[in-house]
Protein backbone atom coordinates (compact mmCIF):
# COMPACT_ATOMS: atom_id res chain seq x y z
CA UNK A 1 0.00 0.00 0.00
CA UNK A 2 1.62 3.36 -1.09
CA UNK A 3 1.42 6.07 1.92
CA UNK A 4 3.82 8.70 0.48
CA UNK A 5 4.81 9.44 -2.98
CA UNK A 6 7.63 11.31 -4.08
CA UNK A 7 5.91 13.08 -7.19
CA UNK A 8 8.91 15.29 -8.34
CA UNK A 9 11.06 12.10 -8.59
CA UNK A 10 9.26 10.78 -11.74
CA UNK A 11 9.39 14.33 -13.31
CA UNK A 12 13.22 15.23 -12.32
CA UNK A 13 14.81 12.00 -12.99
CA UNK A 14 15.27 9.15 -15.60
CA UNK A 15 15.35 6.12 -13.48
CA UNK A 16 17.10 3.36 -13.76
CA UNK A 17 16.46 0.69 -11.35
CA UNK A 18 14.89 0.65 -8.20
CA UNK A 19 15.26 -1.19 -5.08
CA UNK A 20 12.95 -1.73 -1.81
CA UNK A 21 14.27 -1.32 1.47
CA UNK A 22 13.22 -1.32 5.38
CA UNK A 23 13.65 1.47 6.99
CA UNK A 24 14.88 1.81 10.49
CA UNK A 25 12.21 4.34 12.16
CA UNK A 26 11.01 5.11 15.46
CA UNK A 27 7.58 4.11 16.72
CA UNK A 28 6.60 7.87 16.32
CA UNK A 29 7.84 8.43 13.04
CA UNK A 30 6.02 5.44 11.77
CA UNK A 31 2.85 6.67 13.17
CA UNK A 32 3.94 9.97 11.00
CA UNK A 33 4.58 8.61 7.78
CA UNK A 34 1.04 7.03 8.04
CA UNK A 35 -0.06 9.94 8.28
CA UNK A 36 1.55 11.21 5.69
CA UNK A 37 3.79 13.91 7.00
CA UNK A 38 6.83 13.20 4.94
CA UNK A 39 8.77 15.84 2.86
CA UNK A 40 11.50 14.44 0.42
CA UNK A 41 12.63 17.70 -1.01
CA UNK A 42 16.86 17.15 -0.81
CA UNK A 43 17.06 13.51 -0.02
CA UNK A 44 19.24 11.14 -1.16
CA UNK A 45 20.64 8.07 -0.64
CA UNK A 46 24.15 7.21 0.01
CA UNK A 47 26.06 4.07 0.46
CA UNK A 48 28.41 4.25 3.85
CA UNK A 49 30.83 1.71 4.58
CA UNK A 50 28.79 -0.83 3.55
CA UNK A 51 25.88 0.23 4.54
CA UNK A 52 22.70 2.19 2.36
CA UNK A 53 20.84 5.48 4.46
CA UNK A 54 18.49 7.51 3.48
CA UNK A 55 19.88 11.32 4.41
CA UNK A 56 18.02 14.37 4.55
CA UNK A 57 14.32 12.48 4.66
CA UNK A 58 12.37 14.57 6.77
CA UNK A 59 9.64 12.98 8.58
CA UNK A 60 7.40 15.33 10.23
CA UNK A 61 5.94 15.14 14.05
CA UNK A 62 3.17 13.13 14.76
CA UNK A 63 0.20 15.02 15.21
CA UNK A 64 -0.80 13.32 18.70
CA UNK A 65 3.18 13.30 19.42
CA UNK A 66 3.98 16.30 22.33
CA UNK A 67 5.36 19.54 22.44
CA UNK A 68 8.64 18.04 23.02
CA UNK A 69 9.79 17.39 19.59
CA UNK A 70 13.32 18.21 17.96
CA UNK A 71 13.03 19.50 14.46
CA UNK A 72 16.66 18.20 13.77
CA UNK A 73 15.18 14.61 14.14
CA UNK A 74 13.02 14.87 11.25
CA UNK A 75 15.82 15.01 9.07
CA UNK A 76 18.25 12.92 10.70
CA UNK A 77 19.96 10.05 8.49
CA UNK A 78 18.34 6.66 8.72
CA UNK A 79 19.60 3.20 8.17
CA UNK A 80 18.12 1.45 5.46
CA UNK A 81 17.67 -2.47 5.36
CA UNK A 82 19.00 -3.77 2.40
CA UNK A 83 21.17 -7.63 1.86
CA UNK A 84 24.79 -7.36 0.59
CA UNK A 85 24.41 -7.96 -2.90
CA UNK A 86 21.38 -4.90 -3.21
CA UNK A 87 24.07 -2.49 -1.49
CA UNK A 88 26.98 -3.65 -3.30
CA UNK A 89 25.02 -3.14 -6.79
CA UNK A 90 23.59 0.27 -5.60
CA UNK A 91 27.23 1.43 -4.27
CA UNK A 92 28.16 0.39 -8.18
CA UNK A 93 25.67 2.01 -9.62
CA UNK A 94 25.91 5.12 -8.05
CA UNK A 95 29.68 5.42 -8.64
CA UNK A 96 29.23 5.88 -12.31
CA UNK A 97 29.23 9.81 -13.36
CA UNK A 98 25.69 11.37 -13.04
CA UNK A 99 24.13 8.57 -11.59
CA UNK A 100 22.38 8.86 -7.75
CA UNK A 101 19.70 7.17 -5.42
CA UNK A 102 16.76 8.89 -4.69
CA UNK A 103 13.58 7.87 -2.68
CA UNK A 104 11.08 7.39 -4.75
CA UNK A 105 8.04 6.60 -2.13
CA UNK A 106 6.74 4.89 1.38
CA UNK A 107 4.97 2.31 0.91
CA UNK A 108 3.29 -0.24 3.62
CA UNK A 109 4.31 -3.93 3.07
CA UNK A 110 3.16 -6.84 5.73
CA UNK A 111 2.35 -4.03 7.98
CA UNK A 112 5.98 -2.87 7.89
CA UNK A 113 7.54 0.58 6.02
CA UNK A 114 9.63 0.40 3.48
CA UNK A 115 11.54 2.89 0.93
CA UNK A 116 10.52 2.59 -2.15
CA UNK A 117 14.20 3.64 -3.45
CA UNK A 118 15.85 4.33 -7.27
CA UNK A 119 19.28 4.72 -9.20
CA UNK A 120 18.33 8.16 -11.28
CA UNK A 121 20.03 10.43 -13.87
CA UNK A 122 19.18 13.96 -14.23
CA UNK A 123 16.51 14.73 -17.18
CA UNK A 124 17.55 17.80 -19.36
CA UNK A 125 15.19 20.53 -20.03
CA UNK A 126 13.93 19.45 -23.09
CA UNK A 127 12.90 16.02 -21.88
CA UNK A 128 10.81 17.17 -19.03
CA UNK A 129 9.06 19.51 -21.93
CA UNK A 130 8.70 16.98 -23.85
CA UNK A 131 6.70 14.62 -20.83
CA UNK A 132 4.34 17.75 -20.40
CA UNK A 133 3.53 17.72 -23.99
CA UNK A 134 2.91 14.20 -24.37
CA UNK A 135 0.31 14.71 -21.52
CA UNK A 136 -1.39 17.45 -22.54
CA UNK A 137 -1.49 15.75 -25.61
CA UNK A 138 -3.35 12.58 -23.87
CA UNK A 139 -5.89 14.93 -21.68
CA UNK A 140 -7.03 16.40 -25.63
CA UNK A 141 -7.59 12.83 -26.87
CA UNK A 142 -9.17 12.24 -23.12
CA UNK A 143 -11.67 15.05 -23.94
CA UNK A 144 -12.09 14.20 -27.43
CA UNK A 145 -13.10 10.56 -26.60
CA UNK A 146 -15.48 12.00 -23.52
CA UNK A 147 -17.07 14.85 -26.03
CA UNK A 148 -18.10 11.71 -28.51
Amino acid sequence: MLLVKNRRARYDYEILDTYTAGVVLYGYEVKSVREGNVNFEGAFVQVIGGEAFAVNLQIGRYSHQSQQYNEKEARRTRKLLLNKKEVLRLAQSTSLKGHFAIPLALILQHNLVKLELGVARSKKKYQKKQVLVERQVERDLQRARKAL
